[in-house]
């Protein structure tokens, strides 16, 4: 993942901060609280099921609808006291982007610069090339794919050179090549010094793509970290390989190992797939590996194979959240 922490650079600006964030719609909590913070150059995750508060929570980052409690500030502004000059700072596609199909994307991209102070043609072709509409950009909306469609909408988002893009759900409904471009398209606004709020609950496209996450369900967001810090701060399983395996596993119990009877419910399929059926999985400190290998030897047991396991942000989410799904 890139970190973006260089020598000698000056500190990253803060472009949104979060606060205690809270929204009743009649007696429901729909969002309990939510507190997070956003730099420049940075593409930050917001991830959890449908349903878990995300777009609610965009919707207030955006003044759609008031929080019921708690706070919103873009580059320093109070979006519910001084929401034109905080949304200024913003460019958002909330939901699927709103585009005229009559007319070419050019013609949509002037639509929406007549709406803003100081975009001329030259912007509008700033953003075209930017986002590599430049072949297609005078055909009608209509002939465009999904992802052609996707990508308009964030040009126009892009329009008012905001420091805040927000992306809700941006990879619905794309082929894995059209993910891949948006991934590589979204990484390099950030470094330029964008900041990026992504949403999704693509698990997958979340670990691949962005430098901190916020891991949010039923309202409330249960822990926030860079992504590789959130899954070593969680459970570590190892697989062992040995021969004879009963006296293996054996040595291992009393030990104080723990053993993963349902290695289903703990790892990726894919993992599973490549692992001998025979293999034992276990949850325990990695640091133990080197004196289990000892005793193991010692004690006449072969050892073909060990190797540590990182939980995927997936594993992660169900320990979380006790096994809430995402779909």
């Amino acid at each position: 993942m890139a970190e973006h922490h260089e020598a000698g650079r000056k500190p990253r600006e803060t472009v949104l901060t979060v606060e205690h964030l809270k929204k009743r719609i009649g007696k429901k909590w729909i969002v309990q609280d939510v507190s997070f913070e956003i730099k420049e150059g940075e593409i930050f995750g917001f991830l959890g099921p449908n349903g878990a508060g995300k777009t609610t929570t965009i919707r207030m980052l955006v003044d759609l609808i008031r929080p019921t409690e708690g706070s919103v500030r873009v580059c320093g502004f109070e979006v519910s006291q001084e929401p034109e000059r905080a949304l200024a700072c913003v460019g958002s596609i909330v939901e699927n982007p709103e585009v005229y199909t009559y007319l070419t994307g050019w013609e949509n991209l002037e639509q929406f610069a007549r709406m803003m102070r100081g975009v001329d043609a030259a912007r509008i072709a700033e953003v075209v090339e930017m986002v590599g509409l430049d072949e297609r950009i005078h055909d009608k909306v209509k002939t465009y794919s999904l992802g052609m469609r996707q990508r308009l909408g964030i040009a126009q988002a892009l329009l008012g050179r905001p420091k805040l893009l927000i992306l809700d759900e941006p990879t619905n409904g794309l082929d894995p090549k059209g993910i891949k471009e948006l991934r590589q398209f979204i990484r390099s606004l950030a470094e330029e010094g964008m900041a990026v709020f992504v949403s999704s609950h693509l698990l997958s496209e979340i670990q691949l793509l962005c430098d901190r996450v916020a891991i949010i369900s039923r309202g409330r967001v249960l822990a926030t970290g860079t992504v590789s810090e959130l899954i070593e701060g969680s459970s570590n399983y190892v697989v062992w390989e040995l021969d004879p395996r009963p006296q293996g596993e054996e040595l291992l119990k009393r030990a104080g190992v723990t053993m993963v009877e349902k290695a289903g419910d703990v790892l990726d399929d894919a993992i599973i797939a490549g692992t001998s059926s025979k293999a034992l999985v276990t949850q325990m400190q990695s640091e133990d590996i080197p004196e289990l290998l000892s005793n193991l030897v010692d004690a006449g047991v072969k050892v073909g194979s060990v190797h540590k396991i990182n939980p995927t942000l997936e594993q992660l989410f169900l320990e979380m959240t006790d096994g809430e799904t995402i779909e």
